[in-house]
């Protein structure tokens, strides 16, 4: 199942995306998270919390599901 993640700006950041989902409790757990767990964008492993993401971008985080960027 996706969940969907609604946001009201033209972007987000994959960490911002990843307490959205309720995935980590602070942003400050992002980059620790993004280094012990399998994390892909658009089907490419990505680790950078700074990572931009748009409307229509897939995450998938094994153990975690999968999230779409929607506004």
């Amino acid at each position: 199942m996706v969940e969907k993640i609604k946001i009201s700006t033209d972007t987000i950041t994959l960490g911002q995306l990843l307490k959205l989902a309720n995935v980590i409790e602070t942003g400050g757990m992002a980059k620790w998270f993004l280094q012990n767990y399998e994390v892909y964008v658009n089907g490419e492993r990505e680790n950078r919390r700074g990572r931009k993401l748009k409307p229509e971008d897939v995450v998938e985080i094994k153990g975690h599901g999968t999230f779409i960027v929607i506004t």
